[in-house]
Order: structure tokens, then C-alpha cells, then sequence
């Protein structure tokens, strides 16, 4: 059974572009109010001119992620605004390229200060708000690189991605008393700003791996599946199919979800979101 999302409250943090751009405009397109978040003010406010006038609200809060103080005030500003806050998606991340031989502690301390502590403090902060809604949903951003394969430069990426997920095996048991739950998703390679930064040679090898020889999915339809499916589908169930431990390509992600629910919520045709059944209702 499905919930309605409109009237919702959704925080996406890392949601100036990317992937949190996405997940936030398939929300917005839902009806929920969305606040992005990022510490670039002029890609947040470029974000909510991009998605506003599409159904709900779209408001940025600007913060760090790894610093306590910055998430506790994001999940208060967010709640004061909206009157609460229902869904959380701990989507900030960085991934940037350092061969383990040349790696710094540096290197290491600052990407996991922002993959895994940011992803942690983000979902304690909005606890108390999530538990209020009455049915609080968290979805975490992970990835394919780390818990299922890797690459070369991303050892320390790869790492905080797998750290995510063990984090959310813990804290779903701590979440389900109080009406709680929690999601990950693992992306693969998603058209996006992030992507593009990669270069062409990094496109090229990635797309080569797709059996179809391209990129076949839209962002739009990830955030489609996620932001309907996980968040108001059944708890157990994850994008990579109904174990979380098997790997699945992303592309599949909308059939997994077809055999696993007996319905098709959402495809993509060219960049524009083609949806089988109402997600607002």
C-alpha cells in the first residue's frame, strides 16, 4: 500500500545537483515540499529555481553535513518551515580520485567526514522529527563501489560506502520501534554533473561495461523508484532486488520493482518521467 507524498516534507542533503537534485525534483513533481542542501548558497538557490512551479515547495538551507551543529540547525529550519519532516534522504557525497599509494590521512579523513559521518549526523538530527510524522522514512545514498565491486582511486570511497550500509543494518533495528524506517540505495553510473566531471575517457569505459552499450537509465527514473518505492513501499525491500546483498545493475532497477510489487510505478522515455500509477496517491 502506498502513501501519499504530497503535503510531505523531504530533506535531500547534498541536493543542489547530482543525484539529490533528482531524488528532490521527483518529490517536488510529487507534490511534497523538498528542501535541498549543499554548502554552494549559488547552486542552492540555482537548484530551487530549477525545481520550483513543478507541485511543491522547494526551499534551500545551506550547511555542512559533517559538522553536527549544521545538521541539527538544517533538520530545525527544515521542520520550522514545513511544520516537520518526513522523509530524510542522507544523500551528500564526495568522490574524489586518490590512488591508496598516494592517499593522505587527509584523504581519508575528509571524504569519510562526509560520507559517513555526515550521513550518521544527518539522520540523528531529524530522529525526533521522523518519529513525530508518525511514518519517517530514510534513505541513504550508497553505492555499487564499495559494497559490491570497486575501482581504481576509490579504495576510500568505497569504504564509506560499505560503512553506510553497515550503519543502516544497526539503525533499522534501532528506527522500527518508533515507526521508523530505513533504506539504501546503490546507484551505479547516473547522468549527472558528477558523471560528466569524471571525463570522457572515465564515460567511455563505464558505458562500454552496460550491456547495451549506453546508458539506458535517466536519473530521474532511480529517484522515481527510490523516492516512491522504498519510501513508501515495503521496508524490506531495497532497489538492488529483494536481498540487499545481490547485485543488480541499475538499469534493471525499474523491473525488480515491477516483479517485486505486481506493479510498474514510473519508466523514463527521453528525460521525461512516464508514470503507470498515481505516486501521490
Amino acid at each position: 500500500m502506498f502513501t501519499p507524498i504530497a503535503g510531505r516534507t523531504v530533506l535531500v542533503t547534498g541536493g543542489t545537483k547530482g543525484i539529490g537534485k533528482g531524488i528532490a525534483g521527483v518529490f517536488a513533481r510529487a507534490g511534497a515540499n523538498v528542501v535541498v542542501n549543499g554548502r554552494d548558497t549559488d547552486a542552492g538557490e540555482a537548484a530551487v529555481r530549477d525545481l520550483s512551479g513543478q507541485g511543491g515547495e522547494v526551499a534551500y538551507i545551506g550547511g555542512d553535513v559533517s559538522k553536527a551543529a549544521d545538521c541539527e540547525r538544517l533538520a530545525e529550519e527544515t521542520a520550522s518551515r514545513f511544520g516537520g519532516i518526513d522523509i530524510a534522504c542522507a544523500n551528500a557525497g564526495v568522490f574524489p580520485d586518490v590512488k591508496l599509494a598516494d592517499m593522505t590521512e587527509e584523504d581519508i579523513d575528509s571524504i569519510f567526514a562526509t560520507n559517513v559521518k555526515g550521513c550518521m549526523l544527518t539522520v540523528k538530527a531529524c530522529l525526533p522529527y521522523l518519529e513525530r510524522s508518525g511514518h519517517g522514512r530514510v534513505i541513504l545514498t550508497s553505492s555499487i563501489t564499495g559494497p559490491i565491486t570497486g575501482f581504481p582511486g576509490w579504495s576510500h570511497y568505497g569504504a564509506t560506502k560499505a560503512a553506510q550500509l553497515g550503519f543502516l543494518r544497526s539503525a533499522c533495528i534501532e528506527l522500527a520501534p518508533k515507526g521508523i524506517t530505513i533504506n539504501a540505495v546503490l546507484p551505479g553510473n547516473v547522468v549527472s554533473e558528477g558523471l560528466d566531471d569524471l571525463g570522457e575517457d572515465y564515460l567511455a569505459q563505464m558505458t562500454a561495461s552496460i550491456p547495451l552499450g549506453r546508458p539506458t537509465l535517466h536519473l530521474t527514473a532511480i529517484a522515481t523508484a527510490t523516492g516512491v518505492r522504498l519510501v513508501y513501499g515495503v521496508a524490506e525491500r531495497s532497489l538492488v532486488g529483494i536481498d540487499p546483498d545481490r547485485a543488480a545493475p541499475a538499469w534493471v532497477a525499474v523491473k525488480l520493482i515491477d516483479e517485486s510489487a505486481g506493479e510498474l510505478l514510473g519508466f523514463t522515455v527521453a528525460g521525461e518521467e512516464v508514470f503507470a500509477t498515481d505516486p501521490t496517491g
